[in-house]
């Protein structure tokens, strides 16, 4: 039962929280904070790496706070507060990288190096700003307001703290999960042992007419994708899946077909469709389809949430005004930081945003001081508007639905709008929109999650002020997670593909870069498989390239090359791991994807346009679209995999049904939603290590691999999954506090 059932919505007064106002207990202590910044980092990286190949992110507020309750447990007596401060400022690490996954990769598709030190001032700017504009909101939001916005998330985890200061435990079975689930990672990842292939894959080809060749059926095995798609339930992954199966087994064949008869290569693509492998097709023609599609399902959930994001904007602006005037005299759990901190802090950042842009610019993109005045100017306006809605939504319909891809849509095509019509058309221009539209979705999500951390320490009795201090802390720690998780994802994915095209580097050609000597020393270079479908591999030496970077070129696809003056000759597609099939990262797509449209007018406005009608589609049969436009631009590996999670959730919660239990969709800290936690947790930090592994491993040499042997076969790999989803089922049945 919700702690907050009962309260009536005009009388805010009437409600007492867990911890009286008069009450002192141990909080922002030195072990919550440490403890909160471990999971920060924890769960920051965790959700890099899930975000970026997923696609979406879960809440971690909750795996936190059991977690919590049980270290501190364990350390000695914990106070309900002190929890409290651990899981808000581990929380932070979960909306910081939610907010840079989803933008700040951007730059990788617009040309530009993925810097650390960018993401980290960036997200931290972005995180603070956040945490700044949302406290004047605070008290007429969480207080004034109790009754009529719930915040679930925030509510769910004072349930979650508020059980276990009576008494109860949770962790077990996230650390069930976790261990598990880390037991299968070590075996199944190819960058550590590797025992059973990691993504079996089937390609039809039917008979002498080639049936369905061009399509591909394929599950990225992995303990995270089977713990989001439970914890989303099987009608989201279904609806995710249902875009995968219309990309992969409806218009890929569809492309094969018709386009097979064609001697040249079919626009954008740069080889004949004969020659294409289902990888290429997706990079080639479902990408651009799939950020059609998203960008117009954004669209329709930023429209048809307008009315909301009017009131909310109105409310905020009311809300400051009541704020100033009840500021005075408050009790402990009134208190926020003082608007002086507020105001002079804002102003503050801001400052130091117009800095950063200045003297340090994204490298090949260097902008004026009048444009970068106009972008913190912009980043103000923005930031302080989708805060204030992003607060308040999120109280209405939880952070899950909160349409933070359509308000980063919006103030993209708002800066790049302004942009052109000052003329400022440059791709550093492109580079300088998607700064503006990063900081301002990081400070939205943050300001999403601290309003749910909010409202929990207004339900078990926190004091404000403390735990807007431990924000800030969080966001500081956890932006080196990001960072580096985000750099060693591209890095640690990326491959070098070996390729001949003869090129004169003198000749000007349209929409390609010369971008100078490439600086690394060695590359290990993927030759073309051989006749038995076996690809080997070799090293060769960095720098006797040249880097050419390709942006909507009509003779290269987009990404960067390796020319070698020698031959005259381009040998080497580097693709990025960024934009891969394994960190498809859909959201910064469409990002580049507005921005490209709207600047630089170099799409394939025929594929753009056609994931827009089929959203359109979708939408006419009354289906809310953004998950199957997700699902559309998502590897069917991924998709097929959250599907296998939804399904086991379905299972559950129809086992449960016929039992005359709760299901599952009404407990945020049911058996399976915990387990589900801990195979995320585990497929991330598994994955993580498989990554570290592969960047310090030597060229083509995984020492951890185990020999191959007859396991090592697609049917071994499928039914090692199947047991991994029944076990999810089986602790998802047997109730809590039983082994």
């Amino acid at each position: 039962m919700s702690t907050t059932q009962g309260v009536k919505p005009s009388n805010p007064q009437a409600f007492q929280p867990f911890v009286a106002p008069s009450e002192t207990r141990p909080e922002l202590t030195v072990r919550a904070i440490v403890l909160g910044c471990i999971f920060g980092l924890l769960f920051g990286a965790v959700t890099v790496y899930v975000g970026l190949e997923a696609g979406l992110t879960v809440a971690a507020s909750i795996p936190i706070a059991v977690l919590s309750i049980s270290v501190l447990r364990a350390l000695g007596r914990a106070s309900i507060l002190e929890n409290n401060i651990v899981q808000t400022t581990g929380n932070a690490g979960q909306s910081i990288a939610a907010g840079v996954i989803f933008t700040l990769p951007a730059l990788i598709f617009l040309g530009f190096d993925l810097e650390y030190f960018r993401i980290f001032v960036l997200a931290m700017l972005g995180g603070w700003l956040g945490v700044l504009f949302m406290i004047p909101l605070r008290r007429q939001l969480i207080v004034e307001e109790h009754g009529n916005l719930t915040y679930p998330e925030g509510t769910a985890c004072a349930d979650v703290l508020l059980a276990g200061e009576r008494g109860g435990s949770f962790a077990s079975r996230v650390f069930l999960g976790l261990g598990l689930g880390g037991l299968y990672t070590l075996f199944q990842n190819s960058s550590i042992f590797g025992a059973w292939p990691d993504q079996p894959d089937y390609q039809p080809n039917w008979g002498r007419q080639h049936i369905m060749k061009g399509s591909a059926i394929r599950v990225d095995a992995v303990p995270e994708y089977l713990g989001v798609g439970y914890i989303i339930g099987a009608r989201v992954a279904g609806t995710m899946f249902a875009g995968g199966v219309v990309s992969w087994l409806v218009v890929m064949p569809a492309i094969y077909f018709f386009g097979s008869h064609m001697p040249g290569a079919l626009y954008p693509a740069t080889k004949p469709v004969t020659q294409m492998s289902p990888g290429d097709m997706w990079s080639a023609y479902i990408r651009p389809m799939g950020a059609g599609a998203v960008a117009a399902s954004g669209l329709i959930t930023l429209l048809r949430t307008i009315p909301t994001i009017v009131g909310a904007l109105k409310a905020g602006l009311g809300n400051l005004r009541k704020s100033a005037e009840t500021a005075a005299g408050e009790e402990r759990t009134q208190r926020d930081l003082p608007m002086s901190v507020v105001v002079g802090g804002s102003a503050l950042l801001v400052a130091l945003i117009w800095i950063f842009l200045t003297f340090k610019p994204v490298p090949g993109a260097q902008t004026g001081m009048l444009a970068n005045l106009a972008a913190a100017m912009l980043i103000v306006v923005f930031g302080f508007l989708f805060v204030t809605v992003s607060s308040r939504i999120v109280g209405l319909i939880g952070s899950s639905a909160n349409p933070i891809s359509g308000m980063t849509i919006a103030t993209l095509m708002a800066t790049a709008a302004v942009f052109l019509v000052k003329g400022w058309t440059a791709p550093a221009f492109g580079a300088l929109a998607i700064t503006v539209g990063g900081v301002v979705c990081i400070a939205s999500a943050n300001a999403g999650d601290t309003s749910q951390d909010l409202k929990t320490g207004f339900i078990v009795g926190g004091t404000p002020w403390k735990q807007q201090v431990a924000l800030m802390i969080g966001v500081c720690i956890s932006t080196f997670a990001v960072g580096l998780t985000l750099n060693a994802m591209n890095r640690g994915f990326e491959e070098f593909h070996s390729m001949s095209k003869p090129w004169d580097i003198a000749a000007p050609h349209d929409g390609v870069q010369n971008q100078g000597a490439f600086t690394r020393k060695e590359i290990h270079v993927m030759l073309p498989a051989g006749t038995a479908g076996n690809q080997s591999a070799e090293t060769e030496a960095g720098s006797q390239y040249i880097l050419l970077n390709a942006l909507g070129s009509h003779e290269l696809a987009d990404g960067k090359y390796l020319y070698n003056p020698q031959t005259k000759t381009i040998e080497v597609q580097w693709i990025q791991g960024i934009g891969s099939e394994r960190a498809a990262a859909p959201q910064a797509r469409l990002m580049a994807t507005v921005i490209n449209g709207i600047l630089r007018q170099q799409l394939p406005w025929g594929l753009v346009l056609l994931g827009v009608f089929l959203v359109i589609a979708i939408e006419l049969m009354g289906i809310r679209s953004l998950t199957f436009a997700v699902g559309s631009y998502l590897s069917i590996a991924t998709t097929l995999a959250i599907f296998v999670g939804g399904v086991v959730r379905w299972m559950v919660d129809r086992a449960m049904a016929k039992a005359g239990e709760a299901t599952e969709g009404e407990s945020e800290i049911s058996p399976g939603s915990l387990y589900a936690s801990g195979l995320i947790a585990a497929g991330g930090i598994v994955g993580l290590l498989g990554v570290g592994l592969k960047l310090v491993e030597p060229f083509g040499e995984n020492i951890l691999q185990l020999p191959r042997t007859f396991i090592h076969n697609d049917w071994v790999a499928v039914g090692m999954f199947v047991l991994l989803a029944y076990s999810l089922y089986y602790f998802a049945r047997k109730p809590l506090g039983k082994k």
